[in-house]
C-alpha cells in the first residue's frame, strides 16, 4: 500500500487497496477511498476527500489553504469525486465560509498544471485542458470542456456541455450546450460535436440551435428573447435548462458574435 519513503498523517482514513507512492505526504482529516493511486511528490492536506479510483500524479497538490485573506482557518474540505484523473502540478484549495467546500464532481479529467480555487463546484465528466485556471466561487455543469489556458473570472457559471476555446478569459458566465470563443469571450455556435458524442439527436441540436438563433441573432435583450424563447418554444428540458440559467445568472451572460439576421 504505502511506500515507507512516503509520510501517512495517522489521522488520515486511506482504504486497504490505494497505493501511495514516495516522497509523498498526506495530512491529518484526510479520506481517500478504494483503488487511488496516489503518485510520487502529491500533497493531500487537511479536509481532503477523495473518492475511488482516482489518479492523482506528481506534484499535484490538493485541499491547500484558501488563497483567500478572509479565510480564518474554518473547518473546511475539498470533495473530490469517483474516477477523477489529476494530472502533474494541478492545485486544488479548500472552500471558504462561502460555500465551506470546493467539490470535483466524477469522472472528471483535471490535465496538467490546472488551478481550481476555493469554493468552485465542478461537475461530472469534464475536462480541463492544461494551465486552465478556475478563480473562486464558481459553478462548472456537467460534461463541461475547456481547452487549454482558459482563465475564469470569479463567481462565473458555466453550463452543462459547453465547450470554452483555448486561451479564452472567461468574464461573463457561459449558458449550456453552446461554443464559446474570441475575445471578448461570445457565443459562437453550438457544441454540436459534443452533443452528438453524447447522443443528443439532430432534432434535438436544431431544437437548441433555434433557442440561440432567438437569444443572439434577433437583436433581442434578454429578457425579450426569455419571454419569445418561453412563448414560441416546444417546453423541453434543454429548453427550461436555458431559460433557468439565463434568469439565474449573477454575472450576465456572454454575448454573442454573429451579425443580427
Amino acid at each position: 500500500m504505502n511506500q515507507p519513503l512516503a509520510y501517512v498523517h495517522p489521522g488520515a482514513k486511506i482504504a486497504k487497496n490505494v497505493v501511495i507512492d514516495p516522497f509523498t505526504t498526506i495530512h491529518n482529516n484526510v479520506v481517500i477511498g478504494e483503488g487511488t493511486w496516489i503518485g510520487s511528490n502529491v500533497t493531500i492536506m487537511e479536509g481532503a476527500r477523495i473518492g475511488k479510483n482516482c489518479n492523482i500524479f506528481p506534484g499535484a497538490v490538493i485541499s491547500a489553504v484558501p488563497q483567500d485573506l478572509k479565510f480564518k482557518d474554518e473547518d473546511t474540505t475539498t470533495v473530490i469525486g469517483n474516477n477523477v484523473t489529476i494530472r502533474e502540478c494541478v492545485t486544488i484549495n479548500r472552500g471558504t465560509s462561502d460555500r465551506m467546500k470546493t467539490i470535483i464532481g466524477d469522472n472528471c479529467l483535471i490535465m496538467a498544471y490546472c488551478h481550481i480555487a476555493h469554493d468552485c463546484i465542478v461537475g461530472n465528466n469534464c475536462i480541463f485542458s492544461n494551465s486552465s485556471t478556475l478563480a473562486g466561487h464558481i459553478t462548472v455543469g456537467d460534461y463541461v470542456v475547456l481547452a487549454g489556458m482558459v482563465a475564469v473570472h470569479q463567481f462565473c457559471s458555466i453550463g452543462n456541455h459547453a465547450f470554452v476555446t483555448g486561451g479564452s478569459l472567461v468574464r461573463k458566465d457561459v449558458p449550456p450546450f453552446v461554443k464559446a470563443a474570441r475575445e471578448p469571450l461570445s457565443y459562437v455556435g453550438i457544441n454540436s460535436v459534443g452533443l452528438r458524442r453524447r447522443g443528443f439527436s439532430s432534432d434535438k441540436i436544431r431544437e437548441v440551435q433555434d433557442i440561440y438563433r432567438i437569444l443572439y441573432q434577433k437583436n433581442y435583450n434578454n429578457t425579450q428573447a426569455s419571454e419569445i424563447i418561453e412563448a414560441e418554444m416546444e417546453a423541453t428540458p434543454e429548453r427550461d435548462e436555458i431559460l433557468q440559467f439565463i434568469k439565474n445568472s449573477h454575472r450576465g451572460i456572454m454575448k454573442g458574435y454573429f451579425k443580427s439576421n
